[in-house]
């Protein structure tokens, strides 16, 4: 009796795991096919439903976070910031993706930014609490003045290199013009035959007089949108010739004779600087190192004599 009782207990255990053994590929079969149903939910969802996470990077976050920094630059910025940040783009030659809202929300962001990195600096290399927050000060002024620093330097290099090239360029206009062209085609050849920001400049002037501006208006433009002095004069050279019916030959003969005797002064100016310029190097980095090179093997005999 007994072991038939153990008997039908064993056979009783082989039926369930055969039971179970018997329902597992099914139980799997039924997660694939949720695991697909799922895919396949998600891959034909709606567009809308699936536009937001097909979006890129910068247009999720970065967006977002310039829109917010651009409306806080416009608070804390004064009412004319709008206009003196679009002066600074045009004496900076406008430069490709710089636009007075970006630099508004440059500046909050770059405020962010350098007060982040006056935090980590603080927090590892100094121990004060006072240091740190004047440190904390420094990086958050930094920050927020960095563009407009950047464009300033931008600005200067353009009106470096419209100085240099304007003597060249006049003395191409006065042979164009001498040699039949009008004053608009003499133009046209410097902005086509020659290269950099004055070229540039030229090129917009006319468009400006293709679209309808007079000349002596596209030339009082072009004058507000260099920082130069010499570029300024020719300008209004050029507005009072063409004003009062003078020869345009003979107005860039003379202001090609000004322009290449200014830059004459100029490179004498600048030659004279140089030794006054060379004397804080000199002092401080050759003749401390020429003092050690002579003086040294004498000093280091004077203090064995006095050892031994």
């Amino acid at each position: 009796m007994v072991v038939y009782l153990a008997l039908g207990v064993l056979l009783f255990a082989v039926a369930i795991a055969l039971l179970a053994i018997g329902l597992r590929p099914a139980e799997e079969a039924r997660g694939i096919n949720r695991s697909l149903a799922v895919l396949q939910a998600m891959t034909e969802a709606p567009r809308e439903l699936s536009a937001e996470l097909e979006k890129p990077f910068a247009d999720r976050v970065l967006q977002p976070l310039q829109e917010r920094a651009l409306g806080l630059g416009r608070r804390i910025s004064g009412a004319d910031s709008a206009d003196r940040i679009r002066k600074k783009l045009d004496l900076a030659g406008n430069p490709a993706g710089w636009t007075v809202d970006r630099v508004t929300a440059g500046k909050v962001l770059g405020a962010g930014l350098g007060l982040l990195f006056a935090l980590a600096l603080g927090a590892v290399l100094v121990h004060s609490p006072t240091t740190r927050i004047v440190l904390c000060g420094v990086g958050l002024v930094v920050g927020f003045f960095g563009p407009n620093l950047y464009l300033y330097q931008l600005a200067y290099d353009r009106s470096a290199k419209l100085q240099r090239e304007l003597p060249d360029a006049i003395d191409l206009m006065t042979i164009s013009v001498e040699s039949g062209l009008g004053f608009d085609a003499a133009v046209q050849q410097v902005a086509t035959n020659t290269e950099g920001p004055l070229a540039d400049e030229f090129a917009r002037m006319l468009r400006e007089m293709q679209l309808g501006m007079g000349r002596g208006e596209a030339l009082r433009s072009l004058s507000e949108r260099a920082d130069v002095d010499d570029l300024r004069s020719f300008v209004s050279a050029m507005v009072q010739a063409d004003t009062f019916g003078i020869p345009i030959a003979q107005v860039l003969r003379v202001q090609s004779g000004e322009m290449r005797v200014k830059r004459r002064q100029h490179a004498e100016e600048k030659a004279q600087q140089v030794p006054v310029k060379i004397t804080v190097p000199l002092i401080f980095c050759i003749l401390p190192a020429l003092f050690v090179a002579v003086m040294g093997p004498a000093a280091i005999n004077i203090m064995d004599n006095f050892g031994g």
